[in-house]
């Protein structure tokens, strides 16, 4: 090596050492002091098409864009040409309303709004403690309704499709087994539990509940259901740490990382908008908690393919539209035969799961997720939404 190329090298080092030393101080300082500047969640722009106390609904066009970014650096151009029927995103409860909108580069509703499906969110709100009397029957069946009657006359489509995630999916089931609405097109469902009894966290905690459950049911006077709901909502903080202890290794290797790439202005930024959506999850209502700690924890009512809700009956197994299921691959909060277990209760004939990379949140939130769920959602529902072909008649 001549001594003019040591020199180049020497400079280009030192060059690179200070464009990091400048970032490690200017993210730094961002981090301590104005960590708002570095999170980037919740920046689509969105018409509110319904408003209430606590409930609302948006729909995402990006009339003013020509292409979205995404997470690999790669440009896509906004299809135009909007299918028939629309879409309907459903977030679990406990989340923010940033889930499908995490970052502009991995976005749920950008990506689905630019392959061309006029894309709503139910955006469930922030509960308080007041909200503690909200039940199931609230969400997936008074709630829900009330969106989709908003959604439709803003469409101008009676059908709809249903895409949700975790509790979103649930939500989505049991609003169908309730009403059998001949218009809803598809449900989408994504890291949904069924049945608690097919191993994983969730379903280890329940079968922990189970027989102590009995036992207090046969033999004292004692049952759940008559207890106030106030005294059963859970805080954000608890949503927090249940998703943390999933990989609780994780948690903490993220932090070091963060030390290790301080320089990294593009990393600081998904770090930081990452755990400013972990650490603000939201409470969940003592109804809630009430409902699926009877209905789903102990009785496991969803396996059987039929569960009560308020004074009425879910019907899972009547449901008939067309249905994709997803699982993550890595997921121990709601592993693949969890939420399988759906295609064995439902009467369609159109049905089809789909295992794909990532945990429970990785797998709908993650890098892997737009080539994985994202993408097969919009192949599956593209073949699904357009015009709905009607059966010639007989010639007599």
């Amino acid at each position: 090596m001549t001594e003019s190329s040591i020199k180049r090298e020497s400079r280009s080092r030192l060059l690179l050492l200070n464009e990091r030393v400048a970032g490690l101080i200017g993210n730094g300082f961002d981090w301590i002091f104005r960590r708002d500047r570095l999170v980037t969640s919740g920046r689509t722009p969105f018409e509110l098409v319904y408003d209430s106390d606590l409930m609302k609904v948006r729909y995402y066009d990006l009339a003013d864009e020509t292409h979205i970014n995404l997470a690999d650096g790669s440009r896509m151009p906004i299809n135009r040409n909007k299918y028939p029927v629309p879409l309907v995103l459903v977030p679990p409860l406990g989340v923010t309303t940033e889930t499908f909108d995490l970052m502009p580069q991995r976005s749920l509703v950008r990506y689905m709004a630019a392959c061309g499906f006029r894309t709503y969110l139910i955006d469930w709100g922030t509960p308080g403690r007041e909200h503690a009397h909200l039940g199931m029957v609230d969400y997936a069946d008074q709630m829900y309704a009330t969106a989709l009657e908003h959604i439709r006359a803003h469409s101008g489509s009676r059908e709809v499709s249903l895409m949700g995630w975790c509790m979103g999916g649930l939500l989505s089931l049991i609003f169908q087994g309730l009403n059998h609405d001949p218009d809803i097109r598809n449900i989408v469902m994504v890291a949904s539990p069924i049945n608690l009894r097919g191993g994983g966290i969730v379903a280890g905690a329940a079968q922990a509940l189970n027989a102590p459950a009995h036992l207090i049911r046969k033999y004292t006077d004692f049952r759940l259901e008559k207890l106030d709901p106030a005294r059963l909502h859970l805080p954000g903080w608890m949503t927090t740490l249940a998703f943390k202890m999933t990989d609780p290794v994780g948690s903490v290797a993220t932090y070091w990382d963060l030390v290790t790439r301080l320089w990294d202005r593009e990393f600081v930024v998904v770090h930081s908008t990452t755990a400013n959506y972990l650490n603000n999850m939201l409470l969940y209502p003592g109804g809630v908690v009430q409902d699926l700690t009877i209905k789903m924890a102990v009785d496991n009512d969803l396996a059987s393919g039929r569960i009560v809700i308020g004074d009425r009956v879910a019907e899972l197994s009547e449901i008939d539209c067309p249905i994709l299921v997803f699982a993550g691959e890595t997921d121990i909060l709601v592993k693949p035969p969890i939420a399988q277990k759906i295609m064995e209760i439902v009467a369609s004939q159109d049905k089809t799961f789909r295992i794909r990379p990532g945990g429970h949140m990785g797998v709908i939130l993650g890098s892997k997720a737009p080539d994985g769920v994202w993408a097969d959602s919009v192949e599956w529902l593209s073949e699904r939404s357009g015009p709905r072909q009607t059966a010639p008649r007989k010639q007599r």
